[in-house]
């Protein structure tokens, strides 16, 4: 059964089907209707666009979002915005009390302010200090994930605003180190509503590029309120997320915004920036010089100790007169050929002295010298000496030893 018409003007009633689905209209009356529920709300943001028209009572305002790409409306009374001291300008921080109004024959969303208070320094401060420590707190500030900057970078990227004083001083002072240094340059607001969008878009951009090794982030001195985007969070965290080393260079010494903290290396000024990047290409020079002198220095000192130890080898008696060697060996060899035969010739000697001893005391011994002298020796037939006349008998044959041959005889008694 279908649903009955609803009259002009209306919602009909029940849900929307794929064979009675509801008119654009009706789509648009209903979210007017549940933004309606929403009662009166209070925002913060920041103003990027103020329009007064002479005379008109009504003031439009442009409100951002500070940390994504989303805008809205505001339509506030002329007394409400005079009533802001110090007066609302563009790029303040603002938090709003307004009622959603949905414009249903536009599709459009836009708030109707009744008060609008500025956010003050001392409120924006704390937040910042909030926000570090929950940043701190995730590890984007961690020493241990700092990386090195190359010490010659190819080509450096750098994000600054249009023709400013900060990217004179970073091009002017890097090229005056290292004249072949190249630079990527993306000139972009660095203050105001867009600044944060402006600057994440370049910094994708760089850090897609594969010949850029190195991106400086470079703005002049300036207030807290003008500082304020580099310490917005999506952009502290998209630096972070960055595969190409950052350097921060953020107004002057005294000046920390956030980016300071998450940044590769923090620069206390863009002077000290286009002196961090680049190597000093005179210095460089001055120590190659240094360096190559210390090295020919050395190699002269070694090669000087060595000719000095081959003159010392050479001098040595064994290779200034090569054959001298051999002739003391042969001195020494017919030395101890001497020697030996000396010695060899008293122990022949020696030993034939004792050979004639020997000869002589064996001969004064031996029977045979009795036996020359006359004696004779008498032998049994079994070769035992005869030493007495009872130890023969009569008839019995002896063998009777003389100094020259035997004679047998035998006992007759």
């Amino acid at each position: 059964m279908s649903q009955p018409e609803a009259p002009a003007g209306e919602a009909p009633a029940g849900r929307s089907t794929p064979d009675e689905p509801w008119p654009v209209r009706v789509v648009s009356q209903k979210i007017g209707d549940w933004i309606a529920r929403l009662g009166v709300v209070w925002t913060e943001g920041q103003i990027t666009q103020i329009s007064r028209r002479p005379g008109a009572p009504t003031v439009f305002l442009t409100l951002r979002d500070t940390a994504a790409e989303i805008s809205v409306s505001v339509v506030t009374g002329r007394a409400v915005v005079e009533a802001c001291d110090p007066p609302l300008r563009e790029g303040a921080r603002v938090v709003v009390q307004a009622k959603p109004d949905w414009y249903a024959g536009r599709g459009t969303l836009s708030l109707r302010a009744s008060q609008i208070r500025q956010v003050g320094l001392g409120e924006l401060l704390a937040r910042i200090e909030q926000l570090k420590r929950q940043l701190a707190g995730e590890g984007l500030f961690a020493r241990e994930r700092k990386r090195r900057l190359p010490f010659l970078p190819h080509r450096i990227g750098l994000i600054t605003g249009r023709n400013s004083a900060a990217m004179r001083d970073v091009l002017e002072n890097a090229r005056a180190r290292l004249p072949s240094a190249r630079f990527e340059v993306r000139e972009v607001p660095v203050q105001g509503a867009t600044a944060v969008t402006r600057v994440m878009e370049a910094l994708s951009e760089l850090d897609a590029d594969e010949s850029v090794d190195v991106i400086i982030v470079a703005r002049g001195g300036g207030s807290v309120e003008d500082l304020l985007p580099f310490s917005d969070e999506t952009l502290c965290r998209a630096v972070f997320a960055c595969r190409t080393p950052v350097v921060s260079a953020i107004g002057h010494e005294p000046d920390t915004p956030l980016l300071d903290y998450v940044a590769d290396v923090r620069c206390s000024t863009p002077t000290d920036a286009g002196k961090r990047v680049v190597p000093d290409f005179t210095e460089e020079q001055r120590g190659l010089a240094q360096a190559r002198h210390r090295l020919r220095t050395a190699l002269h000192g070694k090669l000087e100790r060595e000719y000095q130890g081959l003159a010392a080898i050479r001098s040595r008696p064994c290779l200034a007169q090569p054959s001298r060697m051999i002739d003391d060996r042969r001195a020494e060899i017919a030395a101890l050929r001497d020697r030996i035969r000396r010695s060899l010739e008293v122990r022949l000697e020696a030993a034939h002295r004792d050979n004639g001893h020997l000869r002589s005391q064996l001969r004064a011994l031996s029977p045979q010298a009795t036996l020359d002298r006359g004696y004779a020796i008498a032998q049994r037939g079994d070769g035992t000496v005869v030493r007495a006349a009872d130890d023969v008998e009569a008839g019995e044959a002896l063998r009777l030893r003389v100094a020259e041959g035997e004679l047998t005889v035998t006992v007759k008694e």
